[in-house]
């Protein structure tokens, strides 16, 4: 069996604007790869631009999307044609029939009815070979080069077959509006002439004649220059047919999803291993590999090329959650480069990131990559110079105040004066102090891993600021005052405004560090157990106040009708652990079970909301295999009880049955876990 068979890369794409089931994108790619492309089959819907019922093909698009929300950035698009170029997206697209089409991760193919020809695609780290066969059609071939309403500069060398350029295409990141991807497209037959058409006043798309109607173009795509991406080429493509680029995408892909084996019914391992290839597609690379054989990125926000590695298109608020804790377990060798490229920002920029794509955009709550480099060195999974360097980027961030958009911490000074972000001076404050209440537990782990004991003291006993905006009351945490007062006006339904994507049901529990604490406000175990069963049986009302209009979060949360525990969005995750976490583990796995049934597929609408860089299909991974990493930044998991049939990890030092191991266990250490 290949597991690579397994998995639908659509899983999610079944999204719209007001209704997410996933907002993802079925990208053919490598894991974690510089580059990904995906078909565009309606780009009048902006950052949708692809939906699995759409029958229209208006090109294959290099992509770097990691959510609609975000937006796309560095893209281009590329279509065969017949005779004439066509740029106008509406006027160009041709019709295919879905039966006919394939797309897996290795590998995309479609049929142009309109164009009779086929095109495929396979994928490398930094570029594709495309193979293009117009030979039932009765017109010249053409290839298309069509760029978006950005600045874009392409030249033709006819002589050597190459296509070569630049377009700046972005959206809100990076503030460096002159920031360039570029390309190289090698043709493997002659070009016998040029097609020029103008897109806008900034760009002109191109359209190669070529002498062949059966031909492969290779190609890649480069943040540091042409030169680069020429290389590129030779380095991953010269020599090699489409089907052997697929194959070593294929052998890429089943080296991950073969790190853990199950048995279960067949719905299960579809949505399983769709999760896996979710999983490992973000972070991207953000480096090259020069010809001196070292590893160069560019700043984003200054167009400088440095030594070393980084990684860009994740927001840590959703991913510290699942997606790194996962990485832990199934492939701990990656984790030392992804967070030296977390601190090579640092490094470039003077501020930790909050929400890469492919620079600083500064989106949701708290400074989580805290969590995210706690997870791993409480783990021991860096080595003793990443770890220092890592414990100086956190205590220089945690103290970093600006004023401009490389915001680290907000209200600051509030914070550590006050013991909470007060409403009147920092929106979403209630998250705003939880966030930073856990990520100064996070520094104190690290601090305490590097030796320094009086600092992690201090940042523990700091990580108890989220008792200030406890209301015994009403036993949720509301916003405060600078002057120290509750506000006035509580609605327990109003979502927004203090509280991120949510409201009080959905963000009063976000303590993971500390959850005897957290029950210890409400009277006790049980008391807080009483407050666990009151969010599954309030029902999913919610009040559009924060926000200027209802978001999806809201709609999608009332659709489950898991009460007001929106496990359709990231604040949510661990609340039905927290049964578990406190030894009733038969009433997490029962909640968790019934989540796994009803509203998790491998279908193309197999999500109950935004998937968001892997974070819920990560979620989904920990749920049937029966563990959740409750407090990333301590080594232990919440045991919920497996739902697969059996689960083998395959780890370095040997096989590990993950049911026996959790047998009778309500909780699991790292250790434990991974070792025989």
């Amino acid at each position: 069996m290949k597991y690579i068979d397994l998995v639908n890369i659509k899983q999610g794409s079944e999204s719209v604007r007001r209704f997410s089931r996933g907002n993802t994108l079925p990208l053919v790619c490598m894991p974690n790869a510089l580059n990904m492309f995906a078909p565009q089959t309606d780009s009048s819907r902006g950052p949708w631009f692809y939906h699995p019922l759409d029958r229209s093909f208006e090109g294959v698009r290099l992509t770097h999307q990691p959510s609609p929300w975000a937006g796309d950035f560095s893209y281009i698009c590329f279509l065969p044609q017949i005779d004439k170029l066509v740029v106008d997206p509406a006027l160009r697209w041709s019709g295919f029939r879905p039966n006919d089409a394939v797309l897996k991760p290795n590998i995309m193919e479609f049929d142009l009815l309109r164009y009779r020809t086929k095109f495929s695609l396979a994928p490398t780290d930094t570029g594709a070979i495309m193979r293009v066969d117009s030979s039932k059609s009765q017109g010249k071939p053409l290839f298309s080069i069509i760029p978006f309403d950005f600045k874009t500069e392409i030249s033709v060398d006819e002589q050597n077959g190459f296509v070569c350029g630049y377009t700046c295409s972005l959206t809100e990141a990076p503030r460096n509006k002159d920031f360039k991807i570029y390309f190289a497209l090698q043709f493997d037959c002659p070009i016998v002439g040029v097609q020029k058409m103008a897109v806008s006043d900034k760009a002109t798309a191109i359209g190669v004649e070529l002498k062949e109607k059966v031909y492969n173009v290779r190609c890649s795509a480069s943040f540091i220059s042409v030169e680069q991406a020429k290389y590129n080429i030779q380095r991953e493509l010269e020599g090699k047919s489409l089907e052997e680029v697929s194959s070593l995408a294929e052998k890429a892909w089943e080296e991950i999803l073969s790190r853990v084996e199950i048995k279960a019914d067949d719905k299960i391992k579809k949505t399983f291993y769709s999760c896996m290839y979710r999983t490992y597609i973000f972070p991207n690379k953000f480096y090259e590999i020069g010809k001196d054989g070292e590893k160069y990125h560019v700043v984003p926000e200054t167009g400088e090329i440095k030594k070393g590695v980084m990684y860009t298109n994740n927001g840590f608020w959703d991913t510290y959650r699942t997606v790194y804790p996962l990485y832990s377990i199934v492939t701990p060798e990656m984790l030392e480069d992804i967070l030296e490229g977390y601190v090579n920002v640092y490094r470039d920029t003077g501020v930790l990131p909050r929400w890469l794509t492919p620079s600083e955009v500064n989106y949701m709550p708290g400074t989580m990559v805290e969590a995210v480099f706690a997870d791993a060195v409480c783990k021991d999974l860096v080595s003793d110079e990443l770890k220092n360097r890592i414990y100086e980027a956190v205590i220089s961030n945690v103290e970093f105040k600006t004023e401009d958009f490389r915001i680290a911490r907000k209200c600051l000074d509030d914070y550590k004066n006050l013991g909470y972000v007060p409403y009147d001076k920092c929106r979403e404050s209630v998250n705003e102090t939880l966030d930073s209440a856990y990520g100064d537990f996070c520094i104190s782990v690290i601090a305490d891993k590097c030796g320094d004991k009086e600092v992690a003291q201090k940042f523990l006993n700091r990580s108890k600021n989220y008792v200030n905006l406890f209301d015994k009351e009403t036993g949720f945490m509301r916003p405060k005052h600078s002057n120290g007062t509750f506000k006035e006006k509580f609605d327990e339904f109003d979502w927004g405004d203090d509280y991120t994507e949510g409201g009080a049901w959905q963000n009063s529990f976000a303590v993971p560090h500390d959850y005897e604490g957290l029950a210890g406000l409400y009277g006790g175990k049980q008391q807080f157990l009483v407050k666990m069963d009151e969010i599954f049986t309030t029902p999913p009302y919610y009040t559009v106040n924060g926000y200027p209009l209802e978001i999806h979060e809201m709609t999608e949360m009332a659709a489950i009708d898991f009460g007001q525990c929106a496990i359709s969005n990231q604040p949510s995750f661990h609340i039905p652990f927290m049964y578990a976490e406190f030894g009733e583990k038969k009433k997490s796995y029962e909640i968790v079970k019934n989540m796994v049934d009803s509203v998790f597929s491998y279908e193309d609408g197999g999500f109950p909301g935004d998937e968001d860089n892997g974070t819920m299909a990560s979620w989904y991974i920990f749920a049937v295999l029966g563990l959740y990493p409750t407090c990333p930044g301590k080594q232990e998991f919440t045991v919920s009880g497996p739902i697969v049939k059996s689960a083998i990890l395959h780890t370095p030092s040997g096989d590990v049955n993950i049911p026996k191991k959790l047998k009778n266990k309500n909780k699991i250490n790292y250790i434990d876990l991974i070792k025989v």
